[in-house]
């Protein structure tokens, strides 16, 4: 959490009143609120009554796609088809699927392209074809294990073209990309706090005025009646703070990071060579294999580097280097106790032996120099070591 979060939050604590209460202390506590909810729809172009509050960006997430699917069937029973991407985060695939399985819902897949972009002209021959029979479309905003960008104006753009409404996932991308949400096109918006700097839980969702949304959860009838439950003063509060702090700092901020980025990169590609990126290839960057096209600036997140290690088990890298001192992740999903290999590389049509080999370094506003320079030491013998383990493995299953 930034410093500033804390402080707000640990004061905020130390006082009493719940928010939906008509004495003093409950008065005071929804004058907070309010406040917390002006700033951090100031901060992302959004009006006050567009913010509502949740308990984080899975609970948004959720809110955003079963709401607006059963909305939109409501009205039409026809619309039962959701369009998403296949990279988007769990927060979304299980939901659209839980709907699949229950609600009678129907897939359709956007392409992406070998940088996990959205293939617009595929995404528009889709709308062509079923628009008639889409709820709506879910895009994210910025992709958690690559860190791809997508083009969410453009997006919007053409889901709109046949009044269908557009939800991104931009848990990613705030307080890290430039986002406006009147700016985006997007109807619905997810943030989560503690990806910006602020506390794990406290979270909301941007929903344009007018819009449409069955609720998840009942109960009070909190938030517009859209998201019942006591509201989390103290954390709202450290959420607005450290969403101003994030949105103030992001151009500079981003642009220190991007350049640590860089450095991480080029430091895994003079130790391992084979080493390849994944994702979109920042403006600059130039790796030692086959030569890859140059993104733009915001094609990719500032702090995200993403690797696949030909001969190594993720796994296997990711223990070694924490016992370097150096935390990543695999970037897959653990089912059942089963490690399965990334669906986003999948999509982006990396092959199942190869996903396997995958790494994330994730960079934020307490990384500094050091840490890539304890990265740049650790990775060449870390991997030689799981390249020796797997070598080894394979000879005596022979």
């Amino acid at each position: 959490m930034l410093p500033e979060a804390v402080a707000a939050m640990v004061e905020e604590m130390a006082s009493t009143g719940n928010a939906s209460s008509l004495h003093s202390s409950g008065r005071r506590a929804r004058r907070v609120v309010e406040e917390a909810r002006e700033q951090f729809g100031a901060a992302l172009g959004a009006s006050p009554s567009e913010v509502i509050f949740t308990s984080g960006g899975t609970e948004a997430d959720n809110l955003a796609v079963k709401g607006l699917f059963w909305a939109r069937r409501a009205l039409d029973g026809h619309r039962r088809t959701i369009v998403a991407t296949p990279i988007e985060h769990h927060a979304v695939l299980d939901p659209v699927e839980w709907l699949v399985t229950h609600e009678g819902a129907e897939i359709l897949w956007a392409p992406v392209d070998h940088a996990g972009r959205v293939d617009l002209d595929g995404l528009s021959q889709l709308l062509d074809e079923h628009h008639d029979a889409v709820s709506l479309v879910t895009v994210m905003w910025a992709n958690n294990e690559v860190g791809t960008v997508q083009p969410i104006p453009q997006i919007a753009e053409l889901a709109h073209r046949y009044g269908i409404p557009v939800h991104t996932d931009a848990i990613q991308a705030v307080g890290h990309l430039p986002v406006d949400f009147a700016a985006s096109g997007a109807d619905c918006l997810s943030v989560s706090g503690h990806k910006l700097g602020g506390p794990v839980s406290a979270g909301a969702l941007l929903a344009r005025r007018g819009l449409d949304l069955v609720p998840g959860l009942h109960g009070g009838g909190q938030e517009r009646g859209i998201r019942s439950g006591t509201l989390d003063v103290p954390a709202l509060k450290a959420f607005a703070v450290a969403t101003i702090q994030a949105v103030q700092t992001q151009p500079a901020e981003a642009g220190r990071i991007a350049a640590l980025r860089d450095d991480l990169v080029r430091a895994v590609w003079k130790a391992v060579p084979d080493a390849v990126l994944n994702g979109p290839v920042p403006d600059g960057l130039a790796g030692p294999g086959p030569a890859l096209a140059p993104e733009g600036p915001f094609d990719r997140l500032p702090g995200n580097a993403h690797f696949t290690f030909p001969g190594c088990e993720g796994d296997s890298l990711l223990y070694l280097l924490d016992a370097r001192g150096v935390e990543c992740s695999t970037g897959s999903a653990c089912q059942a106790g089963v490690p399965q290999p990334s669906h986003v590389l999948l999509a982006m049509g990396v092959p199942e032996a190869t996903a396997r080999g995958a790494l994330r370094f994730s960079l934020g506003h307490t990384s500094t120099a050091d840490d890539v320079a304890a990265l740049a030491e650790a990775i060449g013998p870390v991997v030689d070591r799981a390249r020796g383990a797997g070598l080894s493995s394979g000879l005596s299953k022979g």
